[in-house]
């Protein structure tokens, strides 16, 4: 598809300026769902261009003001000669070029560009209309910056990879453009457009910020609630393909201790596996742990994502440079709003919550793969049911692999808050490290996903295991079941299953689940 018919395929409009941005229209415009445009109202563009015209006043009357007429960081105490003020925006993001490690994929990058908008159009950072304009124009056209990943501490801001964002204002450095990696130059000329020249503090106001660590939160606290309902599918099917005891998830359990989490767990399980209260269950009166108490797990991330989620709107919508210029009176406000400590908690504490959900289902798995816990199905699962079957091995290497992915996963949930380190002269002397713990959130995710991935498909053949054996699964444990079968054949023999994980794990990345995944 051309990028003009990916364009028009896009049917909503995030409208920055005409109300506060949120997270799930950060994640409509990084999947490229949604195109972007800036308000006209009057009163928007008038508060939008006043902290520019109030600070181009101050200047022209004399006033200090750091990072204008001053320099950067533990630089602050050194004047700038008035002929040089205006070499100070390009020098800022030109030394900034140094970042490192992978470049942000353009989801991320979409993500970021989408964050950094949503604090400059509060009107506290004085960056002229025009600017904010062309980076609206970038991000419709899907010209995004080739950012590295690493190389931010998280305050004073995401310098470093913010620098890369500025740089394809003034077209420098790379970006991606319709599918290839282009220079930021060659782009603004095939838009017809000419790069930018910043005026003071416009740099500083683009890179002296945390939206960075905001963008990249957004993603995974997106990807991380999608994980919430097909984990509850999941426990659902392996404790119907075990011929597990659906009491364990009775609503009255969750009415007696009513965190909201865990109930809503529950009753998502309760669902699928079509429970009523009725005569007492005739098999094991308990299952393990790993499904009993998998609304009490994976409950206390469905409980921190409201309150996640708000605290990452504050921080995308909030001013978060330093100076801040008032808009009504031009004063410049020098504080520390670009320290990152909210989204670096928000980030460090969702790790920790994803990666229980790995090691949650990696504990489900070993269960579904034993001939000891899994209530009559083959061992490892194994399809093989001819002459040969003691010669294959069916999920044996799958269960060591989502061991290794949870392992991981869990290997990673280190708070990254607590290695602040003083940097840049000891100006910067404590810093949140809200970067790394967002980088470390998707990488989390990204693991939980390839051992959820396993695990549908485990849940698939215990479910065909259970039905060829003359059972009888629920329709919703078929239709996850179905759903796998679609890109992934039963397993009847020894094969590689490197393939079905890739397009299972595309299926879940993608939404494309059964109906009830997705309400």
């Amino acid at each position: 598809m051309s990028q003009s018919a990916k364009q028009a395929s896009r049917a909503a409009t995030v409208e920055f300026g005409a109300a506060a941005i949120t997270v799930d229209q950060v994640l409509a415009v990084a999947d490229g769902r949604a195109r972007v445009s800036l308000s006209r109202d009057p009163a928007f563009r008038r508060r939008l261009g006043a902290g520019a015209a109030r600070l181009a006043e101050r200047l022209a009357a004399g006033e200090r003001v750091y990072g204008v007429t001053t320099g950067f960081g533990e630089s602050c105490v050194t004047d700038v000669p008035a002929d040089a003020v205006s070499s100070l925006p390009l020098n800022l993001l030109r030394f900034h070029g140094c970042g490192t490690g992978r470049i942000l994929d353009e989801a991320e990058a979409a993500a970021v560009v989408t964050a950094r908008l949503a604090s400059l159009v509060g009107g506290w950072s004085a960056v002229r209309p025009a600017l904010v304009e062309r980076l609206v124009a970038l991000l419709d056209h899907r010209a995004l910056p080739r950012i590295p990943a690493e190389g931010s501490v998280g305050a004073s801001g995401d310098l470093t990879p913010l620098s890369y964002v500025a740089a394809l204002l003034v077209g420098e450095r790379e970006c991606s453009f319709e599918g290839r990696v282009r220079t930021a130059a060659e782009v603004h000329a095939a838009l017809g457009l000419e790069p930018l020249r910043l005026v003071p503090k416009e740099s500083l106001a683009i890179m002296n910020g945390t939206s960075v660590m905001t963008g990249l939160v957004c993603l995974a606290l997106g990807r991380a609630r999608r994980l919430a309902r097909l984990s509850a599918a999941l426990t659902a099917a392996a404790s119907d393909a075990m011929l597990g005891n659906p009491a364990h998830f009775d609503a009255r359990i969750f009415a007696a201790k009513p965190h909201p989490g865990q109930a809503a767990y529950a009753a998502w399980v309760r669902e699928d596996l079509e429970y009523r209260p009725g005569p007492s269950f005739e098999g094991r009166i308990q299952d393990r742990y790993s499904i009993r108490c998998a609304p009490h797990v994976a409950g206390v991330l469905l409980d921190a994502l409201p309150w996640m989620t708000q605290w990452t709107e504050t921080e995308l919508n909030g001013a978060n440079d330093n100076p801040l210029i008032d808009p009504e009176s031009g004063e410049a406000l020098h504080g520390g709003n670009f320290y990152g400590g909210h989204a670096c908690f928000v980030a460090d504490g969702l790790k920790n919550l994803v990666a229980n959900l790995a090691d949650l289902h990696d504990r489900q798995l070993a269960l579904l793969c034993s001939s000891q816990t899994n209530n009559g199905l083959p061992e490892n699962l194994n399809g093989q049911g001819g002459a040969e079957c003691a010669a294959h091995h069916g999920f044996k290497a799958m269960q060591i692999a989502a061991s290794a992915l949870a392992a991981e996963a869990l290997k990673n949930t280190m708070p990254a808050s607590v290695f602040s380190r003083s940097t840049e002269c000891h100006n910067q002397d404590k810093v949140s490290m809200g970067t790394i713990a967002a980088r470390e959130a998707l990488r989390v995710v990204e693991l939980t996903e390839q051992v959820v991935a396993i695990v549908a498909l485990a849940a698939a053949q215990a479910v065909d295991l259970r039905e060829r054996a003359g059972g009888r699964c629920h329709p919703r444990s078929r239709a996850l079941r179905d759903a796998i079968r679609e890109r992934a054949p039963f397993v009847d023999r020894d094969r590689r299953q490197d393939g079905d994980i890739a397009a299972t794990l595309a299926m879940i990345r993608s939404a494309e689940l059964p109906e009830h995944l997705l309400t």
